[in-house]
This record gives structure tokens, C-alpha cells and sequence, in this order.
């Protein structure tokens, strides 16, 4: 049982993992290794948040991964959201997945950039129907009125669609997060973690290709 709020100073979990030296492979086969692993243990391993930027200062939220490969990390939105809007306006974003019950995460930094339209209208085609209509009507990060107007414009979605496809709405699609520092963190005793961040080779802030090992150095983090 957790402690209650008033005993947060006193609230704390002791690490036990074993020993994380430094990593050989590749930024993306670590990290499709760590993925497999917490996909064992994890209730929602593609769980991430997203940390956006606007005049204001960062904001964050959860979004699910739909996607990894040499070229970054994919996920889906409204391109009018917020974050859509920040994305756009500045790319530059951060990305951590919170692993806890692994006692692990990941801490990524990039520049998002919008997906190409065959890859929104691919993944947009394979969502459940009920997805498809609620991503056609959501006007998302906007204000409304209440709960029936929301549920209104769904159910006359969903009669209009009722016996053919849901077409992809231009306001809708995917964003690939172009990486260029990853890190690996791993829970150790005493708060003495095993930090290791992958930068570039040469180092630079350019994204690079996450399968090409000698893109990437391996840099041991204190805790």
C-alpha cells in the first residue's frame, strides 16, 4: 500500500536491479531489447510522455508509441492540439518512458517532425472504428461545452459512417520524433543509478540514424 500524501518525505523504494555496464549494441536494439523485456512486466510498456514547448514554457502529456525504427519514434495526433500546434511552431521535444515496474527508463530529445501522409493514412486505417469516428469529430485541446454536445457530434459521425470507411481527417496524422540523445536508466541501491546516455559521435545536435552504432557514443551519467 502507498503512503498517504503527508508522508511523502518518508516514501521511498529501495532499487535492487542488477548492475548496468556499458551498453555495446546500438541505441535502437537497446532499446528494443528493453522494450520486449517491459513489455512483459508493464501494463502499457508504448505509454511515453511527451514534453512539447510554447511561449510559455514546456508542457506534457501521455501519448501511446505506434512505431521505432532507425529513423526515431512514431506517434499520433490531432495536428491542431496543443502539442500539434507546439510541434509545429517548435519542434523540439523530449520524450520519457517511465518504466517503473522494471525500475527502469528512457529519456529521448529530438525534433518532431510530421509524418509522411501514407504513413497516417496506414496506421488510421487499422484503428478501431469507434477511434476513427472520435478523431473525425474531436476539435481536441479545444473548449466545449459540455459532455452531450461531444457525445451529439459522435453519434452523427457514426450514423454517417455507419457503412463505409472513416476517411482520414487532414487535421489528423503522425509525428516521428528524430532523436539525438537517448538515455538508459536503470535503479540501482542508494540511489546510485546506472545512467547511460547515448550522444552523437561527433557531437552535434542533429538526429542520426538509431541502428548505425558509430553515429553514437555511450556516455556514463553520476547518478
Amino acid at each position: 500500500m502507498s503512503e498517504p500524501v503527508d508522508r511523502l518525505p518518508q516514501t521511498r523504494k529501495s532499487y535492487e536491479s542488477p548492475t548496468f555496464d556499458r551498453p555495446e549494441s546500438s541505441p535502437l536494439a537497446l532499446f528494443r531489447q528493453w522494450y520486449d523485456e517491459a513489455a512483459e512486466h508493464v501494463r502499457e510498456p508504448n505509454a511515453m510522455t511527451v514534453s512539447t514547448l510554447d511561449e510559455w514554457g514546456p508542457s506534457s502529456r501521455i501519448v501511446l508509441l505506434k512505431g521505432v525504427d532507425e529513423t526515431g519514434f512514431m506517434f499520433f495526433t490531432d495536428y491542431d492540439s496543443s502539442k500539434g500546434r507546439q510541434l509545429q511552431d517548435d519542434p523540439r521535444v523530449a520524450v520519457n518512458f517511465p518504466w517503473h515496474d522494471m525500475e527502469r527508463q528512457i529519456r529521448i530529445r529530438g525534433l518532431a517532425e510530421v509524418a509522411a501522409p501514407e504513413d497516417s493514412d496506414a496506421y488510421f486505417a487499422v484503428r478501431p472504428h469507434g477511434s476513427q469516428i472520435a478523431a473525425s469529430v474531436s476539435k481536441q485541446s479545444q473548449p466545449v461545452s459540455g459532455r452531450e454536445q461531444m457525445q451529439s457530434e459522435y453519434d452523427a459521425a457514426l450514423a454517417e459512417y455507419a457503412d463505409r470507411d472513416v476517411p482520414r481527417p487532414d487535421h489528423w496524422g503522425g509525428f516521428r520524433v528524430r532523436v539525438f540523445e537517448i538515455e538508459f536508466w536503470q535503479g540501482q541501491k542508494n540511489r546510485f543509478h546506472d545512467r547511460w546516455a547515448f550522444c552523437r559521435s561527433d557531437g552535434s545536435h542533429e538526429p542520426a540514424d538509431l541502428s548505425q552504432t558509430e553515429a553514437w557514443t555511450p556516455v556514463r551519467l553520476y547518478p
